[in-house]
């Protein structure tokens, strides 16, 4: 008989079910955990992952330095476009992104402010980009799992053993002051987050949002595993998808990176033939973002 890679599949998805079966019948006491024992649970399997990822070397890093491969997606989940880039993280509120090789196009976060380099010159981020960038501070894994699962006032549950991504998992549920709910499975092997899932809720239209981000591909980076792929979902459709090349951690980025003035010095250093566009080109640009993030909106509403 032949054997396809289909058929290989097929079993190895029969048997993580027939697994899950029976782990869910053995833990079957877990689905009745009172609250505080179902904290504790929670508050277990994220002191596990902590060590996994590194215990105080993950929980010591000051700075982050990666380069890779950054895939971006439309509306539909059709690739738009893969760009090299180099990113520069003072974790979490310092973020500095600069595309590869040129690096005439940077955008920079410092807590509640923000930049942006282009071939127009230096210009403030505008303000729907830093209340972005303040949501995924809250949601970034690493901050949740190095900060804000301690916070006061944030609730945390066992959500119970699944079969995710064809990995043995247990689900850690997450609840916040704002009502933000956060779901992250951990490989029961490994003890590694391999996947994230994010419940908001609109503020205007109270439509509820789901995003997903998918971690795989670890390799250990100085005593810090560090997941090589990351690939991001929102309401069901891929967003944005990333491969590192590498990552240095506690390499003394300078605090003088998350600057408008680093902006400005990069930005005399460009060619003018960088800078200099045809002003219809822009203005094309402009307006074409404009109606992407104008349709983006329609789309949620």
């Amino acid at each position: 008989m032949r054997v396809t890679w289909r058929g290989i599949l097929a079993v190895m998805v029969l048997a993580g079910v027939s697994l899950a079966g029976a782990k869910s019948v053995a833990a079957q006491d877990d689905q009745f955990l009172m609250p505080e024992q179902s904290a504790a649970k929670a508050r277990e399997i994220l002191n596990q992952a902590v060590e996994a990822l590194g215990g105080n070397a993950y929980l010591s890093v000051h700075d982050v330095t990666c380069t890779g491969r950054l895939g971006s997606f439309d509306h539909a989940g059709e690739m738009t476009g893969f760009e090299k880039f180099i990113d520069y993280t003072q974790p979490p509120f310092k973020e500095r992104q600069e595309n590869l090789p040129k690096r005439n196009i940077i955008q920079v976060f410092n807590g509640d402010k923000g930049w942006d380099l282009d071939r127009g010159g230096v210009t403030e981020a505008p303000q729907a980009d830093l209340m972005q960038f303040k949501e995924e501070v809250l949601k970034d894994i690493d901050n949740v799992l190095r900060h804000r699962s301690h916070e006061p006032g944030m609730i945390l549950r066992y959500g119970g053993p699944d079969v995710v991504d064809l990995k043995q998992a247990d689900w850690v549920e997450l609840v916040d002051s704002d009502n933000r709910t956060i779901r992250i499975a951990f490989a029961e092997n490994t003890h590694l987050p391999i996947r994230k899932t994010v419940e908001t809720r609109d503020p205007r239209t109270q439509r509820k949002s789901a995003e997903i981000e998918y971690y795989s591909n670890y390799h250990p980076i100085g005593g810090v595993q560090t997941p090589f792929q990351i690939t991001r979902e929102r309401n069901g459709i891929k967003t944005l998808q990333v491969f590192f090349d590498k990552c240095d951690f506690n390499t003394s980025v300078s605090d003088a990176l998350f600057t408008k003035e680093s902006l400005d010095q990069r930005w005399a250093q460009i060619p003018n033939r960088d800078k200099v566009r045809d002003k219809k080109d822009l203005d094309r640009q402009k307006e074409k973002e404009k109606d992407d993030k104008d349709s983006d909106k329609d789309s949620k509403n």
